[in-house]
């Protein structure tokens, strides 16, 4: 079968899933995107993928396009793509991610190819391998094919893709997936090795970033001023820290028992929590610092990030810290985007969570005076007049 006749589903509305849909309607391919919500799938094709730039603004018309059952999509795909939006937190998204699954799986057919992209634990394949073969009734390599492609938290410019397989990849499969990564970098390995390599990438990035968080919550102004001239510490933020936490939680649910590795996997957790209460706690040092009441003061959370990625976990991070928040500032907002500064009788408080948010605050002229408080592991302060 050549790749022009092949027919792709991808099960999930996700940022993620839409980037790969998008991609694979440009060569000319008929492809299905699923909405996971509602169980409909509709039909992406070029012009309609040209159109829509971003599952974002895909979502904003999507009651205008053509809808078709998702288990008519999956049945008629030779390559079924799973990229779930996940909005549960653990252990609870497991149980979520395994039903989704199991979704997908009861209506695909003889020949089709599952390419798995959410990041898994150790021997989560194994057990995705196994329920397939238990529910179709096929032997995945020889008449079902199974592929694991984590998708990276972590800037896809940094890494190459990882593809573990129970077999080759055919070429059209090959062909689909030409031109998704930079530069085609996609090293391709069995399912446990590719779970090894992505597991030492996540735990080697936080390896790097979680002990900046941890030690700088005992340091004091005298550190900040003889640093931050040549440590880079103020440019990494919360968005940074939380990036990766979905994929922490993923590995820590496949380990059994207390070891090393599961230890250095909770300790990286850990760090998320304890910034999360250092970063409030902070805020409750200011208030006091300045003698400002909870009834005059305005708590605003500047944080921008896609709303519609595949893991959960920054708004479930942002919900945590507005909560916080309210114990002591009875006034919080959520700001995701560039927003205007306005005159108030209340004192602004900003918390800008991502370098992004911090230059957008930074450069737009406020109109009243605020504080604004970098949400980087020195949480360094400003304050910022009228103008």
């Amino acid at each position: 079968m050549g790749v022009d006749s092949s027919k792709v589903a991808v099960y999930g509305l996700s940022t993620e899933g839409y980037k790969i849909a998008s991609h694979i309607s440009a060569k000319g391919i008929p492809v299905s995107i699923i909405d996971d919500s509602s169980g409909m799938a509709i039909a992406l094709k070029p012009d309609i993928a040209k159109t829509y730039s971003s599952v974002t603004s895909f979502i904003q018309d999507e009651t205008l396009l053509d809808f078709e059952p998702f288990d008519v999509a999956i049945g008629n795909a030779s390559y079924v793509f799973f990229t779930p939006r996940i909005r549960k937190s653990w252990p609870d998204a497991k149980n979520h991610i395994g039903s989704k699954f199991q979704d997908v799986i009861k209506h695909v057919n003889k020949e089709t190819s599952i390419i798995y992209t959410v990041p898994a634990g150790f021997g989560i394949n194994n057990e995705n391998i196994t329920l397939i073969e238990h529910r179709t009734g096929l032997n995945v390599g020889k008449n079902i094919y199974y592929h694991y492609m984590p998708l990276s938290s972590i800037s896809s410019t940094l890494f190459e893709g990882i593809v573990g397989t129970r077999s080759e990849l055919d070429s059209n499969l090959t062909s689909l997936l030409s031109g998704l990564e930079p530069a085609n970098r996609i090293k391709v390995v069995d399912v446990e090795s590719a779970e090894y390599l992505y597991s030492i990438r996540i735990l080697r990035h936080y390896g790097l970033m979680s002990p900046i968080f941890e030690i700088c919550k005992f340091t004091d102004h005298t550190f900040q001023s003889q640093i931050m001239e040549n440590e880079s510490f103020g440019e990494l933020y919360i968005d940074d820290l939380v990036s990766g936490l979905f994929d922490l939680n993923t590995i820590l649910a496949s380990l059994t028992g207390i070891s090393p590795l599961t230890l250095l996997v909770k300790g990286n957790i850990a760090t998320v929590e304890n910034y999360l209460k250092h970063l409030t706690e902070q805020i409750k040092i200011i208030l006091k610092k300045y003698e400002l009441k909870a009834s005059k003061t305005k708590a605003i959370i500047s944080w921008t990030f896609d709303p519609n990625e595949m893991r959960g976990d920054k708004l479930d991070i942002l919900s945590r810290l507005e909560s916080r928040l309210k114990d002591y500032v009875g006034d919080v907002e959520r700001h995701d985007s560039l927003f205007d500064f306005y005159s108030s009788e209340k004192k602004m408080i900003v918390v800008s969570c991502s370098k992004d948010d911090f230059e957008k605050i930074n450069n737009n002229n406020p109109n009243s005076e605020i504080i604004i408080i970098k949400a980087t592991p020195i949480l360094r302060q400003f304050s910022i007049q009228s103008k």
